[in-house]
């Protein structure tokens, strides 16, 4: 009976002995022919099984390797040994998997991210992404929790989409057409899309906000948590081409509210990873002061993991426009020192990641929203301020990582909002089902978007986004 094994994070975290139990797992190490480091992946920590020598059959002794998978029934003792309270000693041992130690490439060594990139089907099985991961799922875990304590429903928004949420025009097309050149074209040389399995020209998502608003005027708070895609052609450690998105929607709210709303969300969900995977943080957190270890004295982080942490959650975030931020880069010695890569010199530009860091790391040092950005670089749903320049947006920036969130009030008037689409060139037609929210009880309301992954990443404190989701997409890469 599989149903009957106890894991090894319960019997390691009790200090009860002298019972039977039996243990599943992967053998990480097998040392003197007797004691085995067995891990099954609820925790960082290897049991030791002891193989009494004389009590185990000297064959399956020999199939006892790096990698392989066994079952081990035994009685379970106090432990001599350092760092363990308790043991196995085993009565029985089977072997479940065999593995060839020469071949397996996890040796029982420390191995390069880089190295581990390339076996990502194995990777899971080593403590760092064996940590990474079950933080992942608390950081999942918590979200659901949030927002289902608060009375929001959760929405499953359609990953094949014929709207451009962002009109970023970066997007991965769908089509079940001959890829061969004999596609029926129009008179103009361009693809119809009529004998598509659609009848229309239709993309993978790039976000779930404009259902989430049609959900959002009816249930008043909803949320989405699902995949989004991005055919932009970015080979950098903050960027990937599939990706998990958080998008509440909230009905009878403005900017602020927005604010409030994800300030306590992401405390919330830092708080209960620190509550819940403190073994998992201390970890990561270990392994990134080694690595800051190797960086310049300059270039090294100011705080550890740990301490980032509980910052994050013990603090207020500090709230600063668009136009404070402008004048705060422009005059900083970073600035006039051309210490930028992209040098500040006024109003209306969009900020780089550089900028965001420095407001976040050097001036304020800790995490900002920032607020009421140009129009301009803004998406054409946000609500227009009455100074006719500025829209009712609001990021919210990071340390180490730079924008973490994105979000608006929504432009709930129809005037401004068709107004705003005809100026970016947006076809009414092919939203007018997004314009019946403005055309039929029209109500303030507001929302954000959260990248997982870039929060799987602060958490961590893992430097490359690709390290944070278990099988990553990106440019000339689709492996498993």
């Amino acid at each position: 009976m599989f149903n009957k094994r106890t894991k090894i994070k319960a019997l390691l975290s009790s200090e009860q002995t002298d019972y039977e139990a039996t243990v599943m797992g992967w053998v990480r190490t097998f040392r003197n022919n007797q004691f085995i480091a067995l891990n099954d992946g609820s925790t960082n920590s290897n049991l030791q099984v002891v193989a009494t020598l004389g009590d185990l059959d000297e064959a399956i002794l020999k199939r006892i390797t790096t990698g392989a998978c066994i079952k081990a029934v035994g009685q379970v003792i106090p432990s001599l040994g350092k760092g363990q309270k308790v043991e196995l000693k085993a009565s029985s041992i089977e072997i479940l998997g065999d593995s060839d130690a020469e071949k397996f490439p996890l040796q029982p060594k420390k191995h390069s991210l880089e190295f581990l990139r390339e076996i990502a089907h194995l990777r899971f099985r080593t403590n760092t992404f064996g940590a990474v991961f079950r933080v992942r799922h608390s950081l999942a875990f918590a979200i659901h929790e949030f927002f289902n304590k608060r009375g929001f429903l959760y929405l499953h928004t359609p990953i094949i989409t014929a709207s451009d949420a962002e009109g970023a025009g970066e997007m991965f097309k769908v089509t079940t057409l001959p890829l061969d050149g004999t596609a029926p074209k129009n008179d103009n040389g361009s693809i119809n899309f009529k004998d598509d399995f659609f009848g229309r020209s239709t993309n993978l998502t790039v976000s779930g906000q404009l259902e989430g608003e049609l959900a959002a005027m009816a249930f008043s708070d909803i949320y989405t948590f699902g995949p989004t895609f991005r055919a932009e052609n970015s080979n950098t450690a903050r960027h990937l081409a599939e990706f998990w998105m958080i998008e509440p929607e909230v009905a009878f709210a403005d900017l602020e509210d927005n604010m409030d709303l994800a300030e306590d969300f992401i405390k919330y969900i830092i708080a209960y990873a620190l509550e819940h995977n403190r073994e998992d943080l201390e970890f990561l957190a270990q392994r990134l002061e080694e690595e800051e270890k190797q960086k310049p004295q300059n270039e090294r982080a100011e705080m550890g993991l740990m301490e980032k942490l509980d910052f994050v959650v013990n603090n207020n975030f500090e709230r600063v426009t668009y136009t404070e931020a402008i004048e705060i880069l422009k005059e900083s010695n970073h600035n006039k020192k051309k210490k930028f890569q992209y040098l500040v010199e006024g109003w209306g530009i969009d900020l780089q990641s550089e900028h965001e860091r420095y407001l976040v790391e050097k001036h304020f040092k800790k995490p900002v929203i920032l607020t009421n950005y140009p129009k301009e670089i803004k998406a054409f749903y946000m609500r227009q301020n009455d100074d006719g320049k500025t829209v009712a947006a609001m990021d919210i920036l990071a340390p180490g990582i730079g924008e973490i969130v994105g979000g608006s009030q929504r432009e709930e008037r129809l005037d401004k909002l068709t107004q705003r689409m005809e100026e970016m060139h947006i076809p009414a037609e092919e939203l007018d089902w997004y314009l019946d929210t403005r055309r039929f009880g029209a109500c303030p309301h507001a929302g954000f978007g959260l990248g997982f992954e870039r929060l799987v990443l602060f958490v961590t404190g893992m430097t490359n986004i690709r390290d944070v989701i278990p099988f990553p997409r990106f440019p000339k890469s689709a492996s498993f």
